[in-house]
């Protein structure tokens, strides 16, 4: 999680939210807070990342009662769903995808 916390990624990412919210004209500390809370939930969808990667989509599970085999890594359903929040903060800061640049009419 530190490695996360203290990257130039986060820095970066934490910045943009808070220079777009600022252009938005949405100010307050409940917006700021909210973007606190995309970040605590850009580190928990990089953590469940990083377990996706090392332990694969399938894992073996062992109940302790005799049973044990392979079900999917809870943590592809736990990022979805951290995903899903983290556009829903990002849509209650009014938080839109910027105009591509250049025009996709124009003749090359």
């Amino acid at each position: 999680m530190k490695k996360y916390l203290e990257s130039e990624k986060y820095d970066e990412i934490r910045r943009d939210l808070l220079d777009q919210i600022e252009r938005n004209g949405t100010c307050g500390k409940y917006y700021t807070d909210l973007v606190e809370d995309y970040m605590a939930f850009w580190i928990d969808k990089c953590l469940l990342t990083d377990d996706i990667q090392s332990r694969g989509v399938v894992v073996t599970y062992n109940n302790g009662g005799g049973q044990s085999g392979k079900k999917r890594n809870d943590s592809i359903a736990d990022k979805i769903k951290v995903n899903v929040q983290m556009l829903n903060i990002l849509n209650a800061l009014g938080i839109k995808p910027a105009p591509a640049d250049g025009d996709d009419d124009e003749p090359l």
